[in-house]
């Protein structure tokens, strides 16, 4: 055999031993096969009917949720385009906080469907256009049949809330925790040209198990999840003058290394002495400014408290930053860093300020701010996981309020929104000419999900459900959609099962921007991972590297366990 033939027929090695490559339809059917399992992981836990799921992490943490972004952050998961779904499911959650398992479950479906096309040998590409025109098309019809609200109006805001939380462990106690999550969200919202502007993390969220979630209160203000600091202090404050400090009331230590000598006891009396006098000017300034209650961000010294205590101001240290912001924004305080800044237009006020024990804990009650622009809502639950879910229940109701307020218009649950757009998409599809218009009707296919799946879960039928319901649409029935709780197809209007426009864009979005990715990729190149430290000279053998500059064994690389040691000689 001649050298030439030799030499063509040798391999050639590209990627690292252990590297492994999916190419071709073979890749793709893995990334759909991950994105499905995600999918239908979360599946049974949408709408009312849904069902929860507990999450028990190494440490035998429990969770029990049915928040898609919860059940999916919890569970780890490692296939990188099962990850792709997770991070959809986050972006939707801080984006507009409510259909998170929504967007999970059409990014599925649409990849569901896309997998039968590419078996019919439809290029990708295809595919991908079709669903993005597709895409656009459903938010300019989900656009058409929105509704444009008052965006200050309590009575939707209130039935938006509900919605929301009816899907949740909560659902007996939506109506109150609704009203609760509306009048919270009004107080904090600022209005900028015609428009509501709100910062979701004015509404500040303190939960306690104990006690039922109907104990759940507003309170005009703010809570501090610390006591006070000297129990010589008043517990209860009112007409309460309030100031916010985020510097130290201590000796500050210097920097470096200072040694004092003293030759006898005298000196020290003195030394001593002075470091009291320093205190008690501290003190005697925030005396002066009229406050009765101090909030430090920092510590407060020993001796510091002692004064306090004695000219009867109600003091608490290491108050987190961010609580110290929001007192700013209800007691209308202002922040002061030089205690030498602090005079009387710089307080703030509370009708009152009182510590309670809440449960085994004692907590400070800032409340009764004249037109607080941060709040508190604390939460009871019977138990702790309770209480964590009515927690994040609350956050959903909290942005979808949020939502309506920005951008006010509302579109129909259960469904309708969904199958409207589907119907519609359906009619247009016959316009489009070539593969193309086989995506589009897959996409509609795609949207017909939602309804199914709440049907499913509500323990309907599916399809007899879904026949109804488009029937009902094509008539020009928009509002008609799945009534969960009562298990029949009926208006959503008279129900008032009612979402945010914004909400829905965003599943739309999300889901075919995630799916249209996974569906591009055709080639999963996955490295090894490094064995050891750099590799020495040639690399050596795997788990060796590293000893490259010992002399006599430059190309081998070492022995293992002996990584990182180049230039010892």
């Amino acid at each position: 055999m001649s050298m030439q033939t030799q030499r063509g027929s040798l391999p050639v090695v590209l990627l690292k031993e252990g590297s492994s490559e999916n190419k071709g339809r073979e890749a793709q059917k893995n990334n759909i096969q991950a994105a499905k399992i995600i999918a239908e992981i979360v599946r049974s836990s949408l709408g009312p009917r849904g069902m929860d799921k507990m999450l028990v992490d190494s440490l035998g943490d429990v969770t029990i949720t049915n928040d898609g972004a919860t059940i999916l952050k919890e569970i780890d998961v490692q296939h990188p385009a099962a990850k792709m779904l997770v991070e959809i499911s986050k972006t939707t959650d801080s984006e507009v906080g409510d259909g998170t398992t929504s967007a999970v479950v059409l990014a599925g479906a649409l990849l569901e469907n896309a997998e039968s096309l590419l078996t019919q040998n439809v290029h990708p590409t295809v595919i991908v256009d079709g669903y993005r025109k597709a895409s656009r098309k459903a938010l300019q019809y989900l656009k058409e049949i929105a509704e444009e609200v008052t965006a200050n109006d309590k009575l939707i805001l209130t039935k938006i809330a509900r919605t929301s939380m009816q899907t949740k462990i909560v659902r007996k106690d939506s109506d109150y925790l609704a009203d609760l999550v509306v009048k919270a969200v009004l107080s904090v919202a600022e209005k900028d040209n015609n428009k509501f502007v709100i910062d979701q993390d004015d509404v500040k969220v303190e939960k306690k198990a104990g006690s039922s979630m109907k104990d759940s209160t507003l309170i005009e203000g703010i809570v501090l999840d610390k006591e006070v600091v000297h129990s010589g202090m008043p517990k209860k404050i009112t007409d309460a003058k309030i100031a916010l400090v985020n510097s130290a009331l201590e000796i500050d230590k210097t920097e470096f290394d200072a040694k004092i000598n003293i030759s006898n006891p005298q000196q020290m009396k003195t030394f001593l002495d002075e470091e009291n006098r320093m205190i008690k000017n501290m003190v005697d300034k925030v005396i002066a400014s009229g406050a009765n209650i101090l909030l430090c961000q920092k510590g407060i010294d020993d001796m510091a408290q002692h004064y306090l205590a004695r000219a009867g101001i109600l003091a608490v240290r290491r108050v987190k930053e961010s609580d110290l912001t929001k007192l700013a924004k209800a007691t209308s305080a202002r922040i002061v860093t030089n205690l030498d800044d602090l005079f009387e237009k710089d307080l703030g006020s509370a009708q009152l300020v009182e510590e309670r024990k809440i449960e085994e804990d004692r907590w400070v009650f800032v409340e009764g701010c004249k037109n607080p622009k941060a709040v508190t809502l604390l939460l009871r639950g019977g138990s702790q996981r309770v209480v964590d879910e009515v927690e994040r229940s609350v956050h959903d109701a909290i942005m979808v309020v949020k939502d309506v307020m920005e951008n006010p218009a509302i579109v129909a649950g259960g469904g309708a929104p969904e199958t409207y757009a589907a119907t519609k998409i359906r009619a247009w599809a016959k316009s489009l000419e070539g593969r193309e218009q086989l995506a589009v009707e897959k996409f509609a296919d795609s949207l017909e999900i939602i309804p199914m799946t709440l049907s499913e879960n509500a323990g309907m039928d599916p399809i007899d459900t879904l026949t109804n319901l488009r029937s009902k649409q094509l008539k020009g029935e928009k509002w008609t959609g799945i009534d969960v709780m009562k298990a029949k197809v009926g208006n959503m209007k008279t129900s008032e099962i009612i979402e945010p426009l914004s909400v829905k864009n965003q599943i739309v979005s999300s889901a075919t921007e995630a799916a249209c990715m996974l569906l591009r990729i055709d080639d999963v190149i996955a490295i090894a991972k490094s064995a050891g430290g750099p590799p020495g000279g040639e690399g050596g053998m795997p788990g060796m590297g590293g000893m490259g500059g010992m002399p006599g064994m430059g190309g081998m690389g070492g022995m293992p366990g002996m990584e990182g040691m180049e230039g010892m000689m």
